[in-house]
């Protein structure tokens, strides 16, 4: 199975699952060794390839166990530690993982609780391993840029020296990622005086500094939609004449018995903001809409039965219709049609809960 597919297999189970999950041996049965065995390819139940209860005596620490040793061409080349479904990752509870790192030849140590997987390596050190992770995988929130980087670590296309050389980028673009992921909350001092600077001569008072807090974060936001609506038109540049966009300007009307619907121009507008997200998971040419007298809806492969989402835009108050496993709706109320992008992760998500 391709690997961004046994991913979304793993992440659908841990969503059914994870309710009755309540020890780390249950995580580590239903979650860890599945990701072991359906994502990396290890043969779990197969001691050349995985050591379960791993023991490497260290110093005065005796009888001490790493949950797993990944092996390859006969070295240990991965270490694992587990921890319970839900339970916090700390290297404070696993000390094991950080003392056996310089005892082996694993140049790769991953502490997971089933669902977060982080991935150790020793680029502050040689032989010691960093305080903290150069990857991390979510698997109730998967970022494609990681994926590429797990695969590296499959059985069948290991290559740890890859991994290892892009560690450092992946380290501090992990972290940077996050810091400007709070700067977009809550901008600090530092933050809001370098673009205050720039644009605003006069002094930065307290009310300036409040002012401009509030103006970066609108910029950033903004900026951020502008760059979407870029991708939006360049995926759409593709479809052929006949393209709902091109069947209107203003509103299309469309027969239905006795009846009219109305597509207006907003439901299409929503309608290919919906594309442009699912495109990153789907073929935008599998993304279709009907219309009817209560709501716009946008189904996955022209089928009723796979619904990704339901514009209502019929009266003042706009909502957009998400769906769970069990394909029920619930309604968001948004302000405005681009307010569809807050939504991206539920769209993408929906895709999952179809075979």
């Amino acid at each position: 199975m391709e690997i961004g597919s046994a991913l979304a297999s793993l992440a659908k189970k841990i969503e059914r699952n994870s309710k009755i999950i309540e020890t780390e041996e249950a995580t580590k049965n239903a979650f860890v060794m599945p990701f072991l065995n359906n994502v990396l390819g290890y043969d779990v139940f197969d001691p050349s390839e995985v050591i379960p209860e791993f023991t490497a005596d260290t110093g005065t620490k005796k009888g001490e166990k790493v949950d797993y040793a990944i092996i390859k061409d006969g070295e240990v080349q991965v270490l694992i530690e587990c921890k319970k479904l839900g339970e916090p990752l700390s290297l404070k509870h696993a000390s094991q993982l950080y003392r056996y790192f310089s005892v082996t030849n694993a140049r790769i140590a991953i502490l997971t609780n089933g669902v977060i997987y982080q991935f150790f390596t020793d680029l502050d050190a040689p032989n010691k391993m960093d305080e903290k992770p150069f990857l991390e995988l979510d698997l109730c929130n998967i970022d494609e840029h990681v994926v590429p980087e797990v695969a590296k670590l499959t059985k069948e296309d290991f290559d740890v020296t890859s991994v290892i050389n892009s560690a450092g980028e992946l380290k501090y673009m992990n972290q940077i990622r996050k810091v400007i992921a709070a700067q977009l909350v809550e901008p600090d001092d530092d933050f809001i005086r370098l673009f205050a600077s720039r644009v605003y001569d006069g002094a930065i008072t307290q009310k300036v500094r409040e002012l401009f807090a509030e103006l970066t974060v609108k910029a950033f936001k903004q900026y951020l939609n502008d760059k979407i609506n870029e991708r939006l038109k360049s995926a759409l540049q593709s479809e052929p004449e006949s393209s709902p966009t091109k069947a209107v300007e203003a509103e299309n009307e469309v027969d239905n018995g006795n009846e009219k619907i109305i597509t207006t121009a907003e439901e299409l507008e929503g309608y290919n903001i919906v594309r442009a997200i699912m495109c990153e998971v789907v073929e935008i040419d599998n993304i279709t809409q009907r219309d009817t007298q209560s709501y716009f809806g946008v189904l996955l492969d022209d089928n009723n039965r796979k619904p990704i989402c339901r514009l209502h835009f019929n009266r003042t108050q706009k909502y957009i219709g998400l769906f769970d496993e069990q394909k029920k709706e619930t309604r968001y109320p948004i302000e405005r049609v681009e307010d569809i992008f807050q939504y991206s992760d539920e769209l993408k998500k929906t895709v999952s809960y179809y075979d």
